[in-house]
């Protein structure tokens, strides 16, 4: 029997890519690879890419300078980009990085192992297209090897929003939504292999529009509680969301459904009506305060996680107040804040930029609120009683780590708990970053 081939992935940015590159390594896995975490052992590199964060191109192109030494030394080692700069660079990475033997765009995975043969018979392989037909049909099902309890599940792709910051539209596409029995297939799968949490992913997962099993469209309510029906799924989480489309069987079901969890991620971006316009956000402040007090009048004891950018081109003084007076309101349990960066060929990339020591400052002024009220929440819940999904084993003698239904890291200390349950605890100590417990008996 050949000895399998090693393939080493090395996943930057969101959630989506983390599922991506999991699927990725399965389609190959048909071709004999297995995954190794030493790139140095590997027969196959893939760069799974971001192209959200400051300077993602130039990122991936140094790290490709780092691979072409690898690859000197190890004339058979194969090197392959994809996903979003994938998209946005194409031929230019090859052009670039003569290294690379394989391109292909976050829509083209499920071609990997043609690509793969091509590059082994001595050929380069580019694929960034649209392409028709549904990655997610041509991908085969989910080997039955055992999970960890937690998993993500790509349920919607790409974004019809065209935020004058984003650049999802261009390197993911038009919004699809992907049929509901085949989500149901895969996390019914995904339980099988000893999966209790599905968090649903999406660049706008709450525009979930998917075809249902009779025919007609489906929202993501409805996808929710078909998943609730699901034995041995325990819990259900989805991102990311836009307020626009906070539905209100959705909102309903965060006060009805047992298994959809106590969190919400929903990014506003900006507390200041001018800006948001600028940003082309299609809400203003107002309308998203209303939608908070329309979710916790469902669910009283929901965290809500936000996203905010900062120094936005022709961000005042005063727009940042307003910004601040936004969070202060929502009060939030998690939120990530960033300092404006240009996308090339995004709207806001030609407008007049903000002084960036002064976006500094406020990116500084703004993470401690954040932070503020990050502390706040988390050592209000010193005393109560939660549940945890555990996941690993923690530093200490019997000590276990999972998470909460509102997503804190929890470390529980005396506990004879496994991986996979979900216990009772009562949290005695709240850390910077996480929660200290013990079980209930």
């Amino acid at each position: 029997m050949a000895e399998p081939k090693k393939l080493f992935i090395k996943t930057y940015g969101c959630q989506m890519n983390v599922y991506d590159s999991e699927r990725m390594a399965e389609s190959l896995g048909g071709r004999g690879y297995v995954e190794t975490k030493d790139a140095e052992e590997a027969d196959m590199i893939l760069l799974n890419t971001c192209h959200i964060r400051e300077k993602a191109a130039e990122k991936v192109y140094s790290e490709l300078g780092r691979l072409k030494a690898l690859k000197t030394a190890k004339p058979d080692l194969k090197i392959g980009v994809a996903g979003c700069v994938a998209q946005a660079e194409g031929e230019e990475i090859m052009r670039r990085q003569p290294a690379v033997d394989l391109v292909v765009g976050p829509q083209s995975y499920h071609r990997l192992p043609e690509m793969e043969a091509q590059v082994r018979s001595g050929e380069k392989s580019l694929d960034t297209d649209f392409p028709q037909e549904d990655k997610f049909a041509a991908l085969k099902s989910r080997p039955k090897a055992a999970r960890a309890p937690s998993a993500f599940l790509t349920v919607q792709e790409g974004c019809d929003k065209f935020c004058a910051f984003c650049v999802v539209p261009y390197t993911r596409g038009a919004e699809t939504s992907r049929p509901v029995a085949r989500i149901l297939e895969e996390a019914r799968e995904l339980v099988d292999r000893g999966v209790r949490e599905i968090t649903l992913l999406g660049q706008n997962v709450n525009a979930f529009h998917g075809a249902g099993e009779d025919g007609s469209e489906k929202t993501l309510a409805d996808l929710i509680w078909k998943l609730n029906e699901i034995n041995g799924l325990a819990r259900i989480r989805f991102t990311t969301s836009h307020p626009n489309d906070m539905t209100d069987d959705l909102i309903d079901a965060h006060g009805a459904c047992e298994k959809l969890m106590p969190y919400l991620h929903l990014p506003v971006q900006s507390g200041s009506d001018r800006i948001l316009k600028r940003m082309n956000r299609s809400h203003t402040a107002e309308s998203y305060l209303r939608v908070i007090e329309r979710i916790r009048a469902a669910r009283p004891d929901i965290l809500m996680s936000g996203d905010f950018i900062v120094g936005f081109p022709e961000e005042t003084e005063e727009d940042f107040q307003a910004t601040l007076a936004l969070i202060e309101a929502v009060k939030y349990g998690y939120a990530y804040s960033f300092k404006y960066s240009t996308r090339p060929g995004t709207p806001a990339a030609e407008r007049p930029q903000v002084d960036p020591n002064e976006a500094d400052e406020r990116l500084q002024r703004i993470q401690a609120l954040i932070t503020d009220q990050q502390q706040q929440i988390q050592n209000e819940m010193v005393g109560r009683d939660l549940s945890v999904l555990v996941e690993k084993t923690g530093r200490n003698p019997g000590q276990m780590v999972g998470k909460s239904e509102y997503l804190h890291a929890v470390h529980i200390d005396n506990s004879d708990a496994q991986i996979g349950d979900i216990v009772p605890v009562r949290i005695t100590e709240a850390k910077r970053n996480s929660l200290a417990a013990l079980r209930r008996k």
